[in-house]
């Protein structure tokens, strides 16, 4: 019928642009067999994200903590005072370095690229290596505040202040290793003893130099874990001083949270500093011996290496869980948290007791 001509054309248009169809995909299936390198390089991407993932979960664990005293005598000629605390601090740099998958701060390519909770673990160490080095150069090797610098130490603790984030020219790696290889030799002069230019004096006053910086760094770790709930904090700057000033105004009360995709990088950033001071509180204990017997402080530094021994206990939750703080949710935050506090508390105890006659 003649009414239904133009369904005919219709359907007849359809019917060859689906055969056309049809052939155009014959012909790229065929294209396809004859050159395989698409799957090829789809497989090969496959396999390099799998073994990317594969090395980022091995990676990711925390290295183990090692014992200072064998340390100690695997890298001295002999033991003197200081050697314990100079050999801790050349193997908590090394391993930072040379633990599963090297530095991971700098890298640029997966899987370190992806991985952020070793970064910061790594970050926390280097804060705790800077302000030691700093320590033992500006404290512990010097007899008195017109004294000498050692070269060595002033030059390893230039190195440790390098850009953590620095790729190459020069890489961060490559500074680093500089700094241990000049703690390498002031250490060899230090237990050499035809060598007379280098010295580790155990005094009071030079621990208390140390434990000062220590004290402000537990403190701030302490409230950026608190503030993973969010808080209204009333402001205490000039608290104790009636003729104190500041250089602007600030209100009253300020809210104070710590945004969500920061919280596992502070808490990450807290055990990497947890683990170094267990490392650098442990030396001292050996090298400051009898001023911590003489002072009846040694329970004291014991004291605040439990606390911080506490808070290097094994995460088994896959991620930082953030619950409020009497919630349904475990707050992983708020538990580092009262741990770094209370070992700041008795850091404080301990700088009274060294200040004391």
């Amino acid at each position: 019928m003649k009414g239904f001509d133009w369904v005919q054309r219709w359907t007849g248009k359809w019917s060859r642009r689906a055969a056309d169809i049809k052939d155009s995909l014959a012909e790229d299936y065929m294209a396809e067999e004859r050159s395989p390198w698409l799957r090829i390089g789809v497989l090969v991407v496959a396999c390099y994200l799998l073994a990317a993932l594969l090395f980022g979960w091995y990676w990711s664990e925390e290295p183990e903590h090692f014992d200072i005293n064998k340390n100690a005598l695997a890298r001295a000629d002999r033991i003197v005072v200081g050697s314990t605390t100079t050999a801790a601090l050349i193997e908590v740099v090394n391993v930072l370095l040379e633990k599963r998958g090297g530095y991971l701060s700098n890298d640029i390519a997966p899987p370190g690229i992806w991985l952020d909770n070793i970064p910061n673990w790594e970050y926390g160490v280097l804060i705790q290596v800077r302000d030691f080095s700093k320590a033992m150069r500006e404290a512990f090797s010097r007899s008195q505040s017109q004294s000498t610098e050692d070269k060595d130490l002033a030059l390893a603790e230039s190195r440790f202040n390098f850009d953590h984030n620095s790729w190459i020219l020069p890489a961060t790696e490559s500074e680093y290793r500089e700094g241990i290889t000049y703690l390498e030799s002031y250490l060899k002069r230090l237990t050499d003893e035809d060598e007379y230019n280098a010295q580790f004096y155990a005094r009071a006053d030079n621990l208390r130099y140390w434990l000062s910086t220590l004290e402000t760094r537990l403190g701030s770790l302490s409230q950026r874990l608190s503030a993973s709930v969010g808080q209204r904090r009333i402001n205490i700057d000039l608290a104790g001083d009636a003729a104190s000033q500041q250089s602007t105004n600030t209100p009253s009360e300020v809210q104070v949270k710590t945004p969500w995709l920061e919280i596992d990088d502070i808490f990450y950033e807290s055990r990497g500093s947890a683990w170094a001071m267990i490392h650098f509180l442990k030396a001292i204990e050996v090298d400051f011996a009898d001023v911590l017997q003489k002072k009846n402080a040694q329970v004291s530094v014991q004291q605040i290496i439990r606390e911080l021994e506490a808070s290097q206990e094994a995460v088994y939750s896959p991620m930082i869980l953030n619950g409020s703080g009497f919630g349904f949710l475990a707050n992983h935050s708020l538990v580092m948290a009262s741990y770094i506090s209370r070992a700041n508390a008795a850091l404080i105890d301990l700088r009274e007791l060294l200040s004391q006659g």
